[in-house]
């Protein structure tokens, strides 16, 4: 059995870092990743870095395979860096599956080949897998895909149906109607991007309907099936026919196969590893970080959940979950859309007391020499305390200004410093004097 003093099993954004800082420190380090493929974990591979490519090259105008070969390139290159800094840091990386047989043990095997290892401290960090619903045929038919089979695609669909209305789906959905697909997106709830403000989800449905995309809400998706390389999907009742169909039905903590039965690490109720405000699960000195344990899904939290493990292990322990806040995020149609704390409705529910202000993107200087004047900002301050209670950005370059709000909301500075800051121009971030202007 080999000891080391931490073992890191998934080589995603969490598990990668703490790998290479704790080595840098002298400690033994040892990382394992079942799939070459996944050096450097889901964003790199199969996640933010491949799609966000495929949608900037589709928006330069790039042909689907200009795309995906340009999406290739920046993969292999990342992975192959990952890959050098862990080693160059002095981690043991071992491609193999790994599996506790108990609390502080971890089985390791690559073919015939089995290892065991342990260690002090342990952490796992393999991330989230695609939830399946069971709806018949969906995983028997061919041509029908998750959202890592359909960046494998070697020809662009003429017809794709996607069967799910959620973040995924619907950057999906906008990326190959800018390809050149005809989408057509499968929702079952009444309306889609229900968390977001309405008149930002209505305007998106609008947008993406205005590049091709269809939409079909209160679906019931009841059969998937094939009719010689098309795919049949038959939803309330009715038969759509494509050439690839996408399930994205959100994703789930991937914890199977871990050997977690031979140990006393607990799940939640949705079968995540269940951590404490410091990532601990409940064997001491074993943590879990990134999706796995059932946070917010995104490489950023994933980082975060790094920053209060090492901090628990060197000594400085002062920042944990709990002080997790004001988490923003970003769907990336086109144009993107982000929001960070409440929306309106949310800070009604809340009883709480607020004005709400709207800014068309038309009305934006920058959006002219942009070309581009889709969209809306819309923000929420609390008229008491005129702090910000939330913010909903919808235009180009949204996903930069959003991260200027949160760090306004996390230091509880009032909206009138935004007000009143002075911007550069034209931008589109001095277009905050203006939406903040009650």
């Amino acid at each position: 059995m080999k000891k080391y003093d931490l073992v890191v099993i998934g080589f995603g954004k969490a598990g990668k870092t703490l790998a290479g800082k704790m080595s840098s420190l002298g400690k033994k380090v040892a990382l394992v990743e079942k799939n070459s493929r996944m050096y450097g974990g889901t964003c790199i591979n199969i996640g933010c870095i491949p799609t966000k490519s495929l949608i900037t090259l589709a928006e330069e105008g790039a042909s689907f395979e200009e795309a995906m070969t340009h999406k290739e390139t920046v993969v292999t290159r990342l992975r192959g860096k990952n890959e050098a800094v862990l080693k160059g840091a002095g981690v043991d990386l071992y491609l193999a599956e790994a599996r506790f047989v108990s609390n502080k043990v971890i089985e390791i095997s690559a073919g015939d080949e089995i290892e065991e290892l342990t260690a002090e401290t342990i952490v796992i960090n393999t991330g989230a897998v695609s939830n399946v619903f069971p709806i018949p045929g969906l995983l028997e038919s061919k041509n029908v895909f998750d959202s890592t089979g359909i960046q494998q695609l070697e020809t662009l669909p003429n017809r794709l149906g996607i069967i799910g209305g959620g973040n995924i789906g619907l950057e999906f959905a906008s990326l190959y109607a800018r390809l050149g697909s005809q989408v057509t997106v499968f929702e079952a709830s009444p309306a889609i991007l229900g968390r977001y403000e309405e008149v930002a989800a209505q305007l998106a449905k609008n947008y993406m309907e205005e590049d091709g995309v269809s939409f079909i809400i209160n679906a019931k998706t009841e059969n998937v099936s094939n009719q010689g390389d098309e795919v049949v999907v038959t939803v309330n009742g009715e038969d759509h026919i494509f050439d690839v169909v996408l399930y994205a039905l959100g994703r789930k903590p991937a914890t199977e196969g871990l050997g977690l039965e031979n140990t006393d690490i607990a799940l939640t109720d949705r079968g995540a590893v269940k951590v404490d405000e410091y990532c601990e699960t409940s064997v001491p000195g074993v943590y879990a970080v990134g999706d796995v344990n059932g946070g917010l899904q995104f490489t950023y939290t994933s980082l975060d959940d790094f920053r209060i493990v090492f901090g628990k292990l060197t000594g400085n322990g002062e920042y944990n979950l709990h002080h997790r806040q004001n988490v923003p995020n970003t769907l990336f149609i086109a144009p993107a859309l982000s929001q960070v704390g409440l929306t309106e409705k949310a800070a009604q529910e809340a009883g709480l007391p607020y004005k709400a202000n709207e800014l068309p993107v038309a009305n934006m200087p920058r959006a002219h020499v942009n070309n581009d004047l889709r969209g809306i900002y819309k923000v929420v301050v609390n008229t008491e305390t005129n702090e910000i209670l939330g913010a909903t950005l919808f235009g180009e370059g949204s996903q930069e200004i959003i991260n200027l709000i949160k760090m306004a909301m996390d230091n509880h500075i009032p909206y009138t410093y935004l007000k009143n800051q002075i911007f550069t121009h034209p931008t589109m971030a001095e277009n905050l004097n203006d939406v903040f202007n009650f």
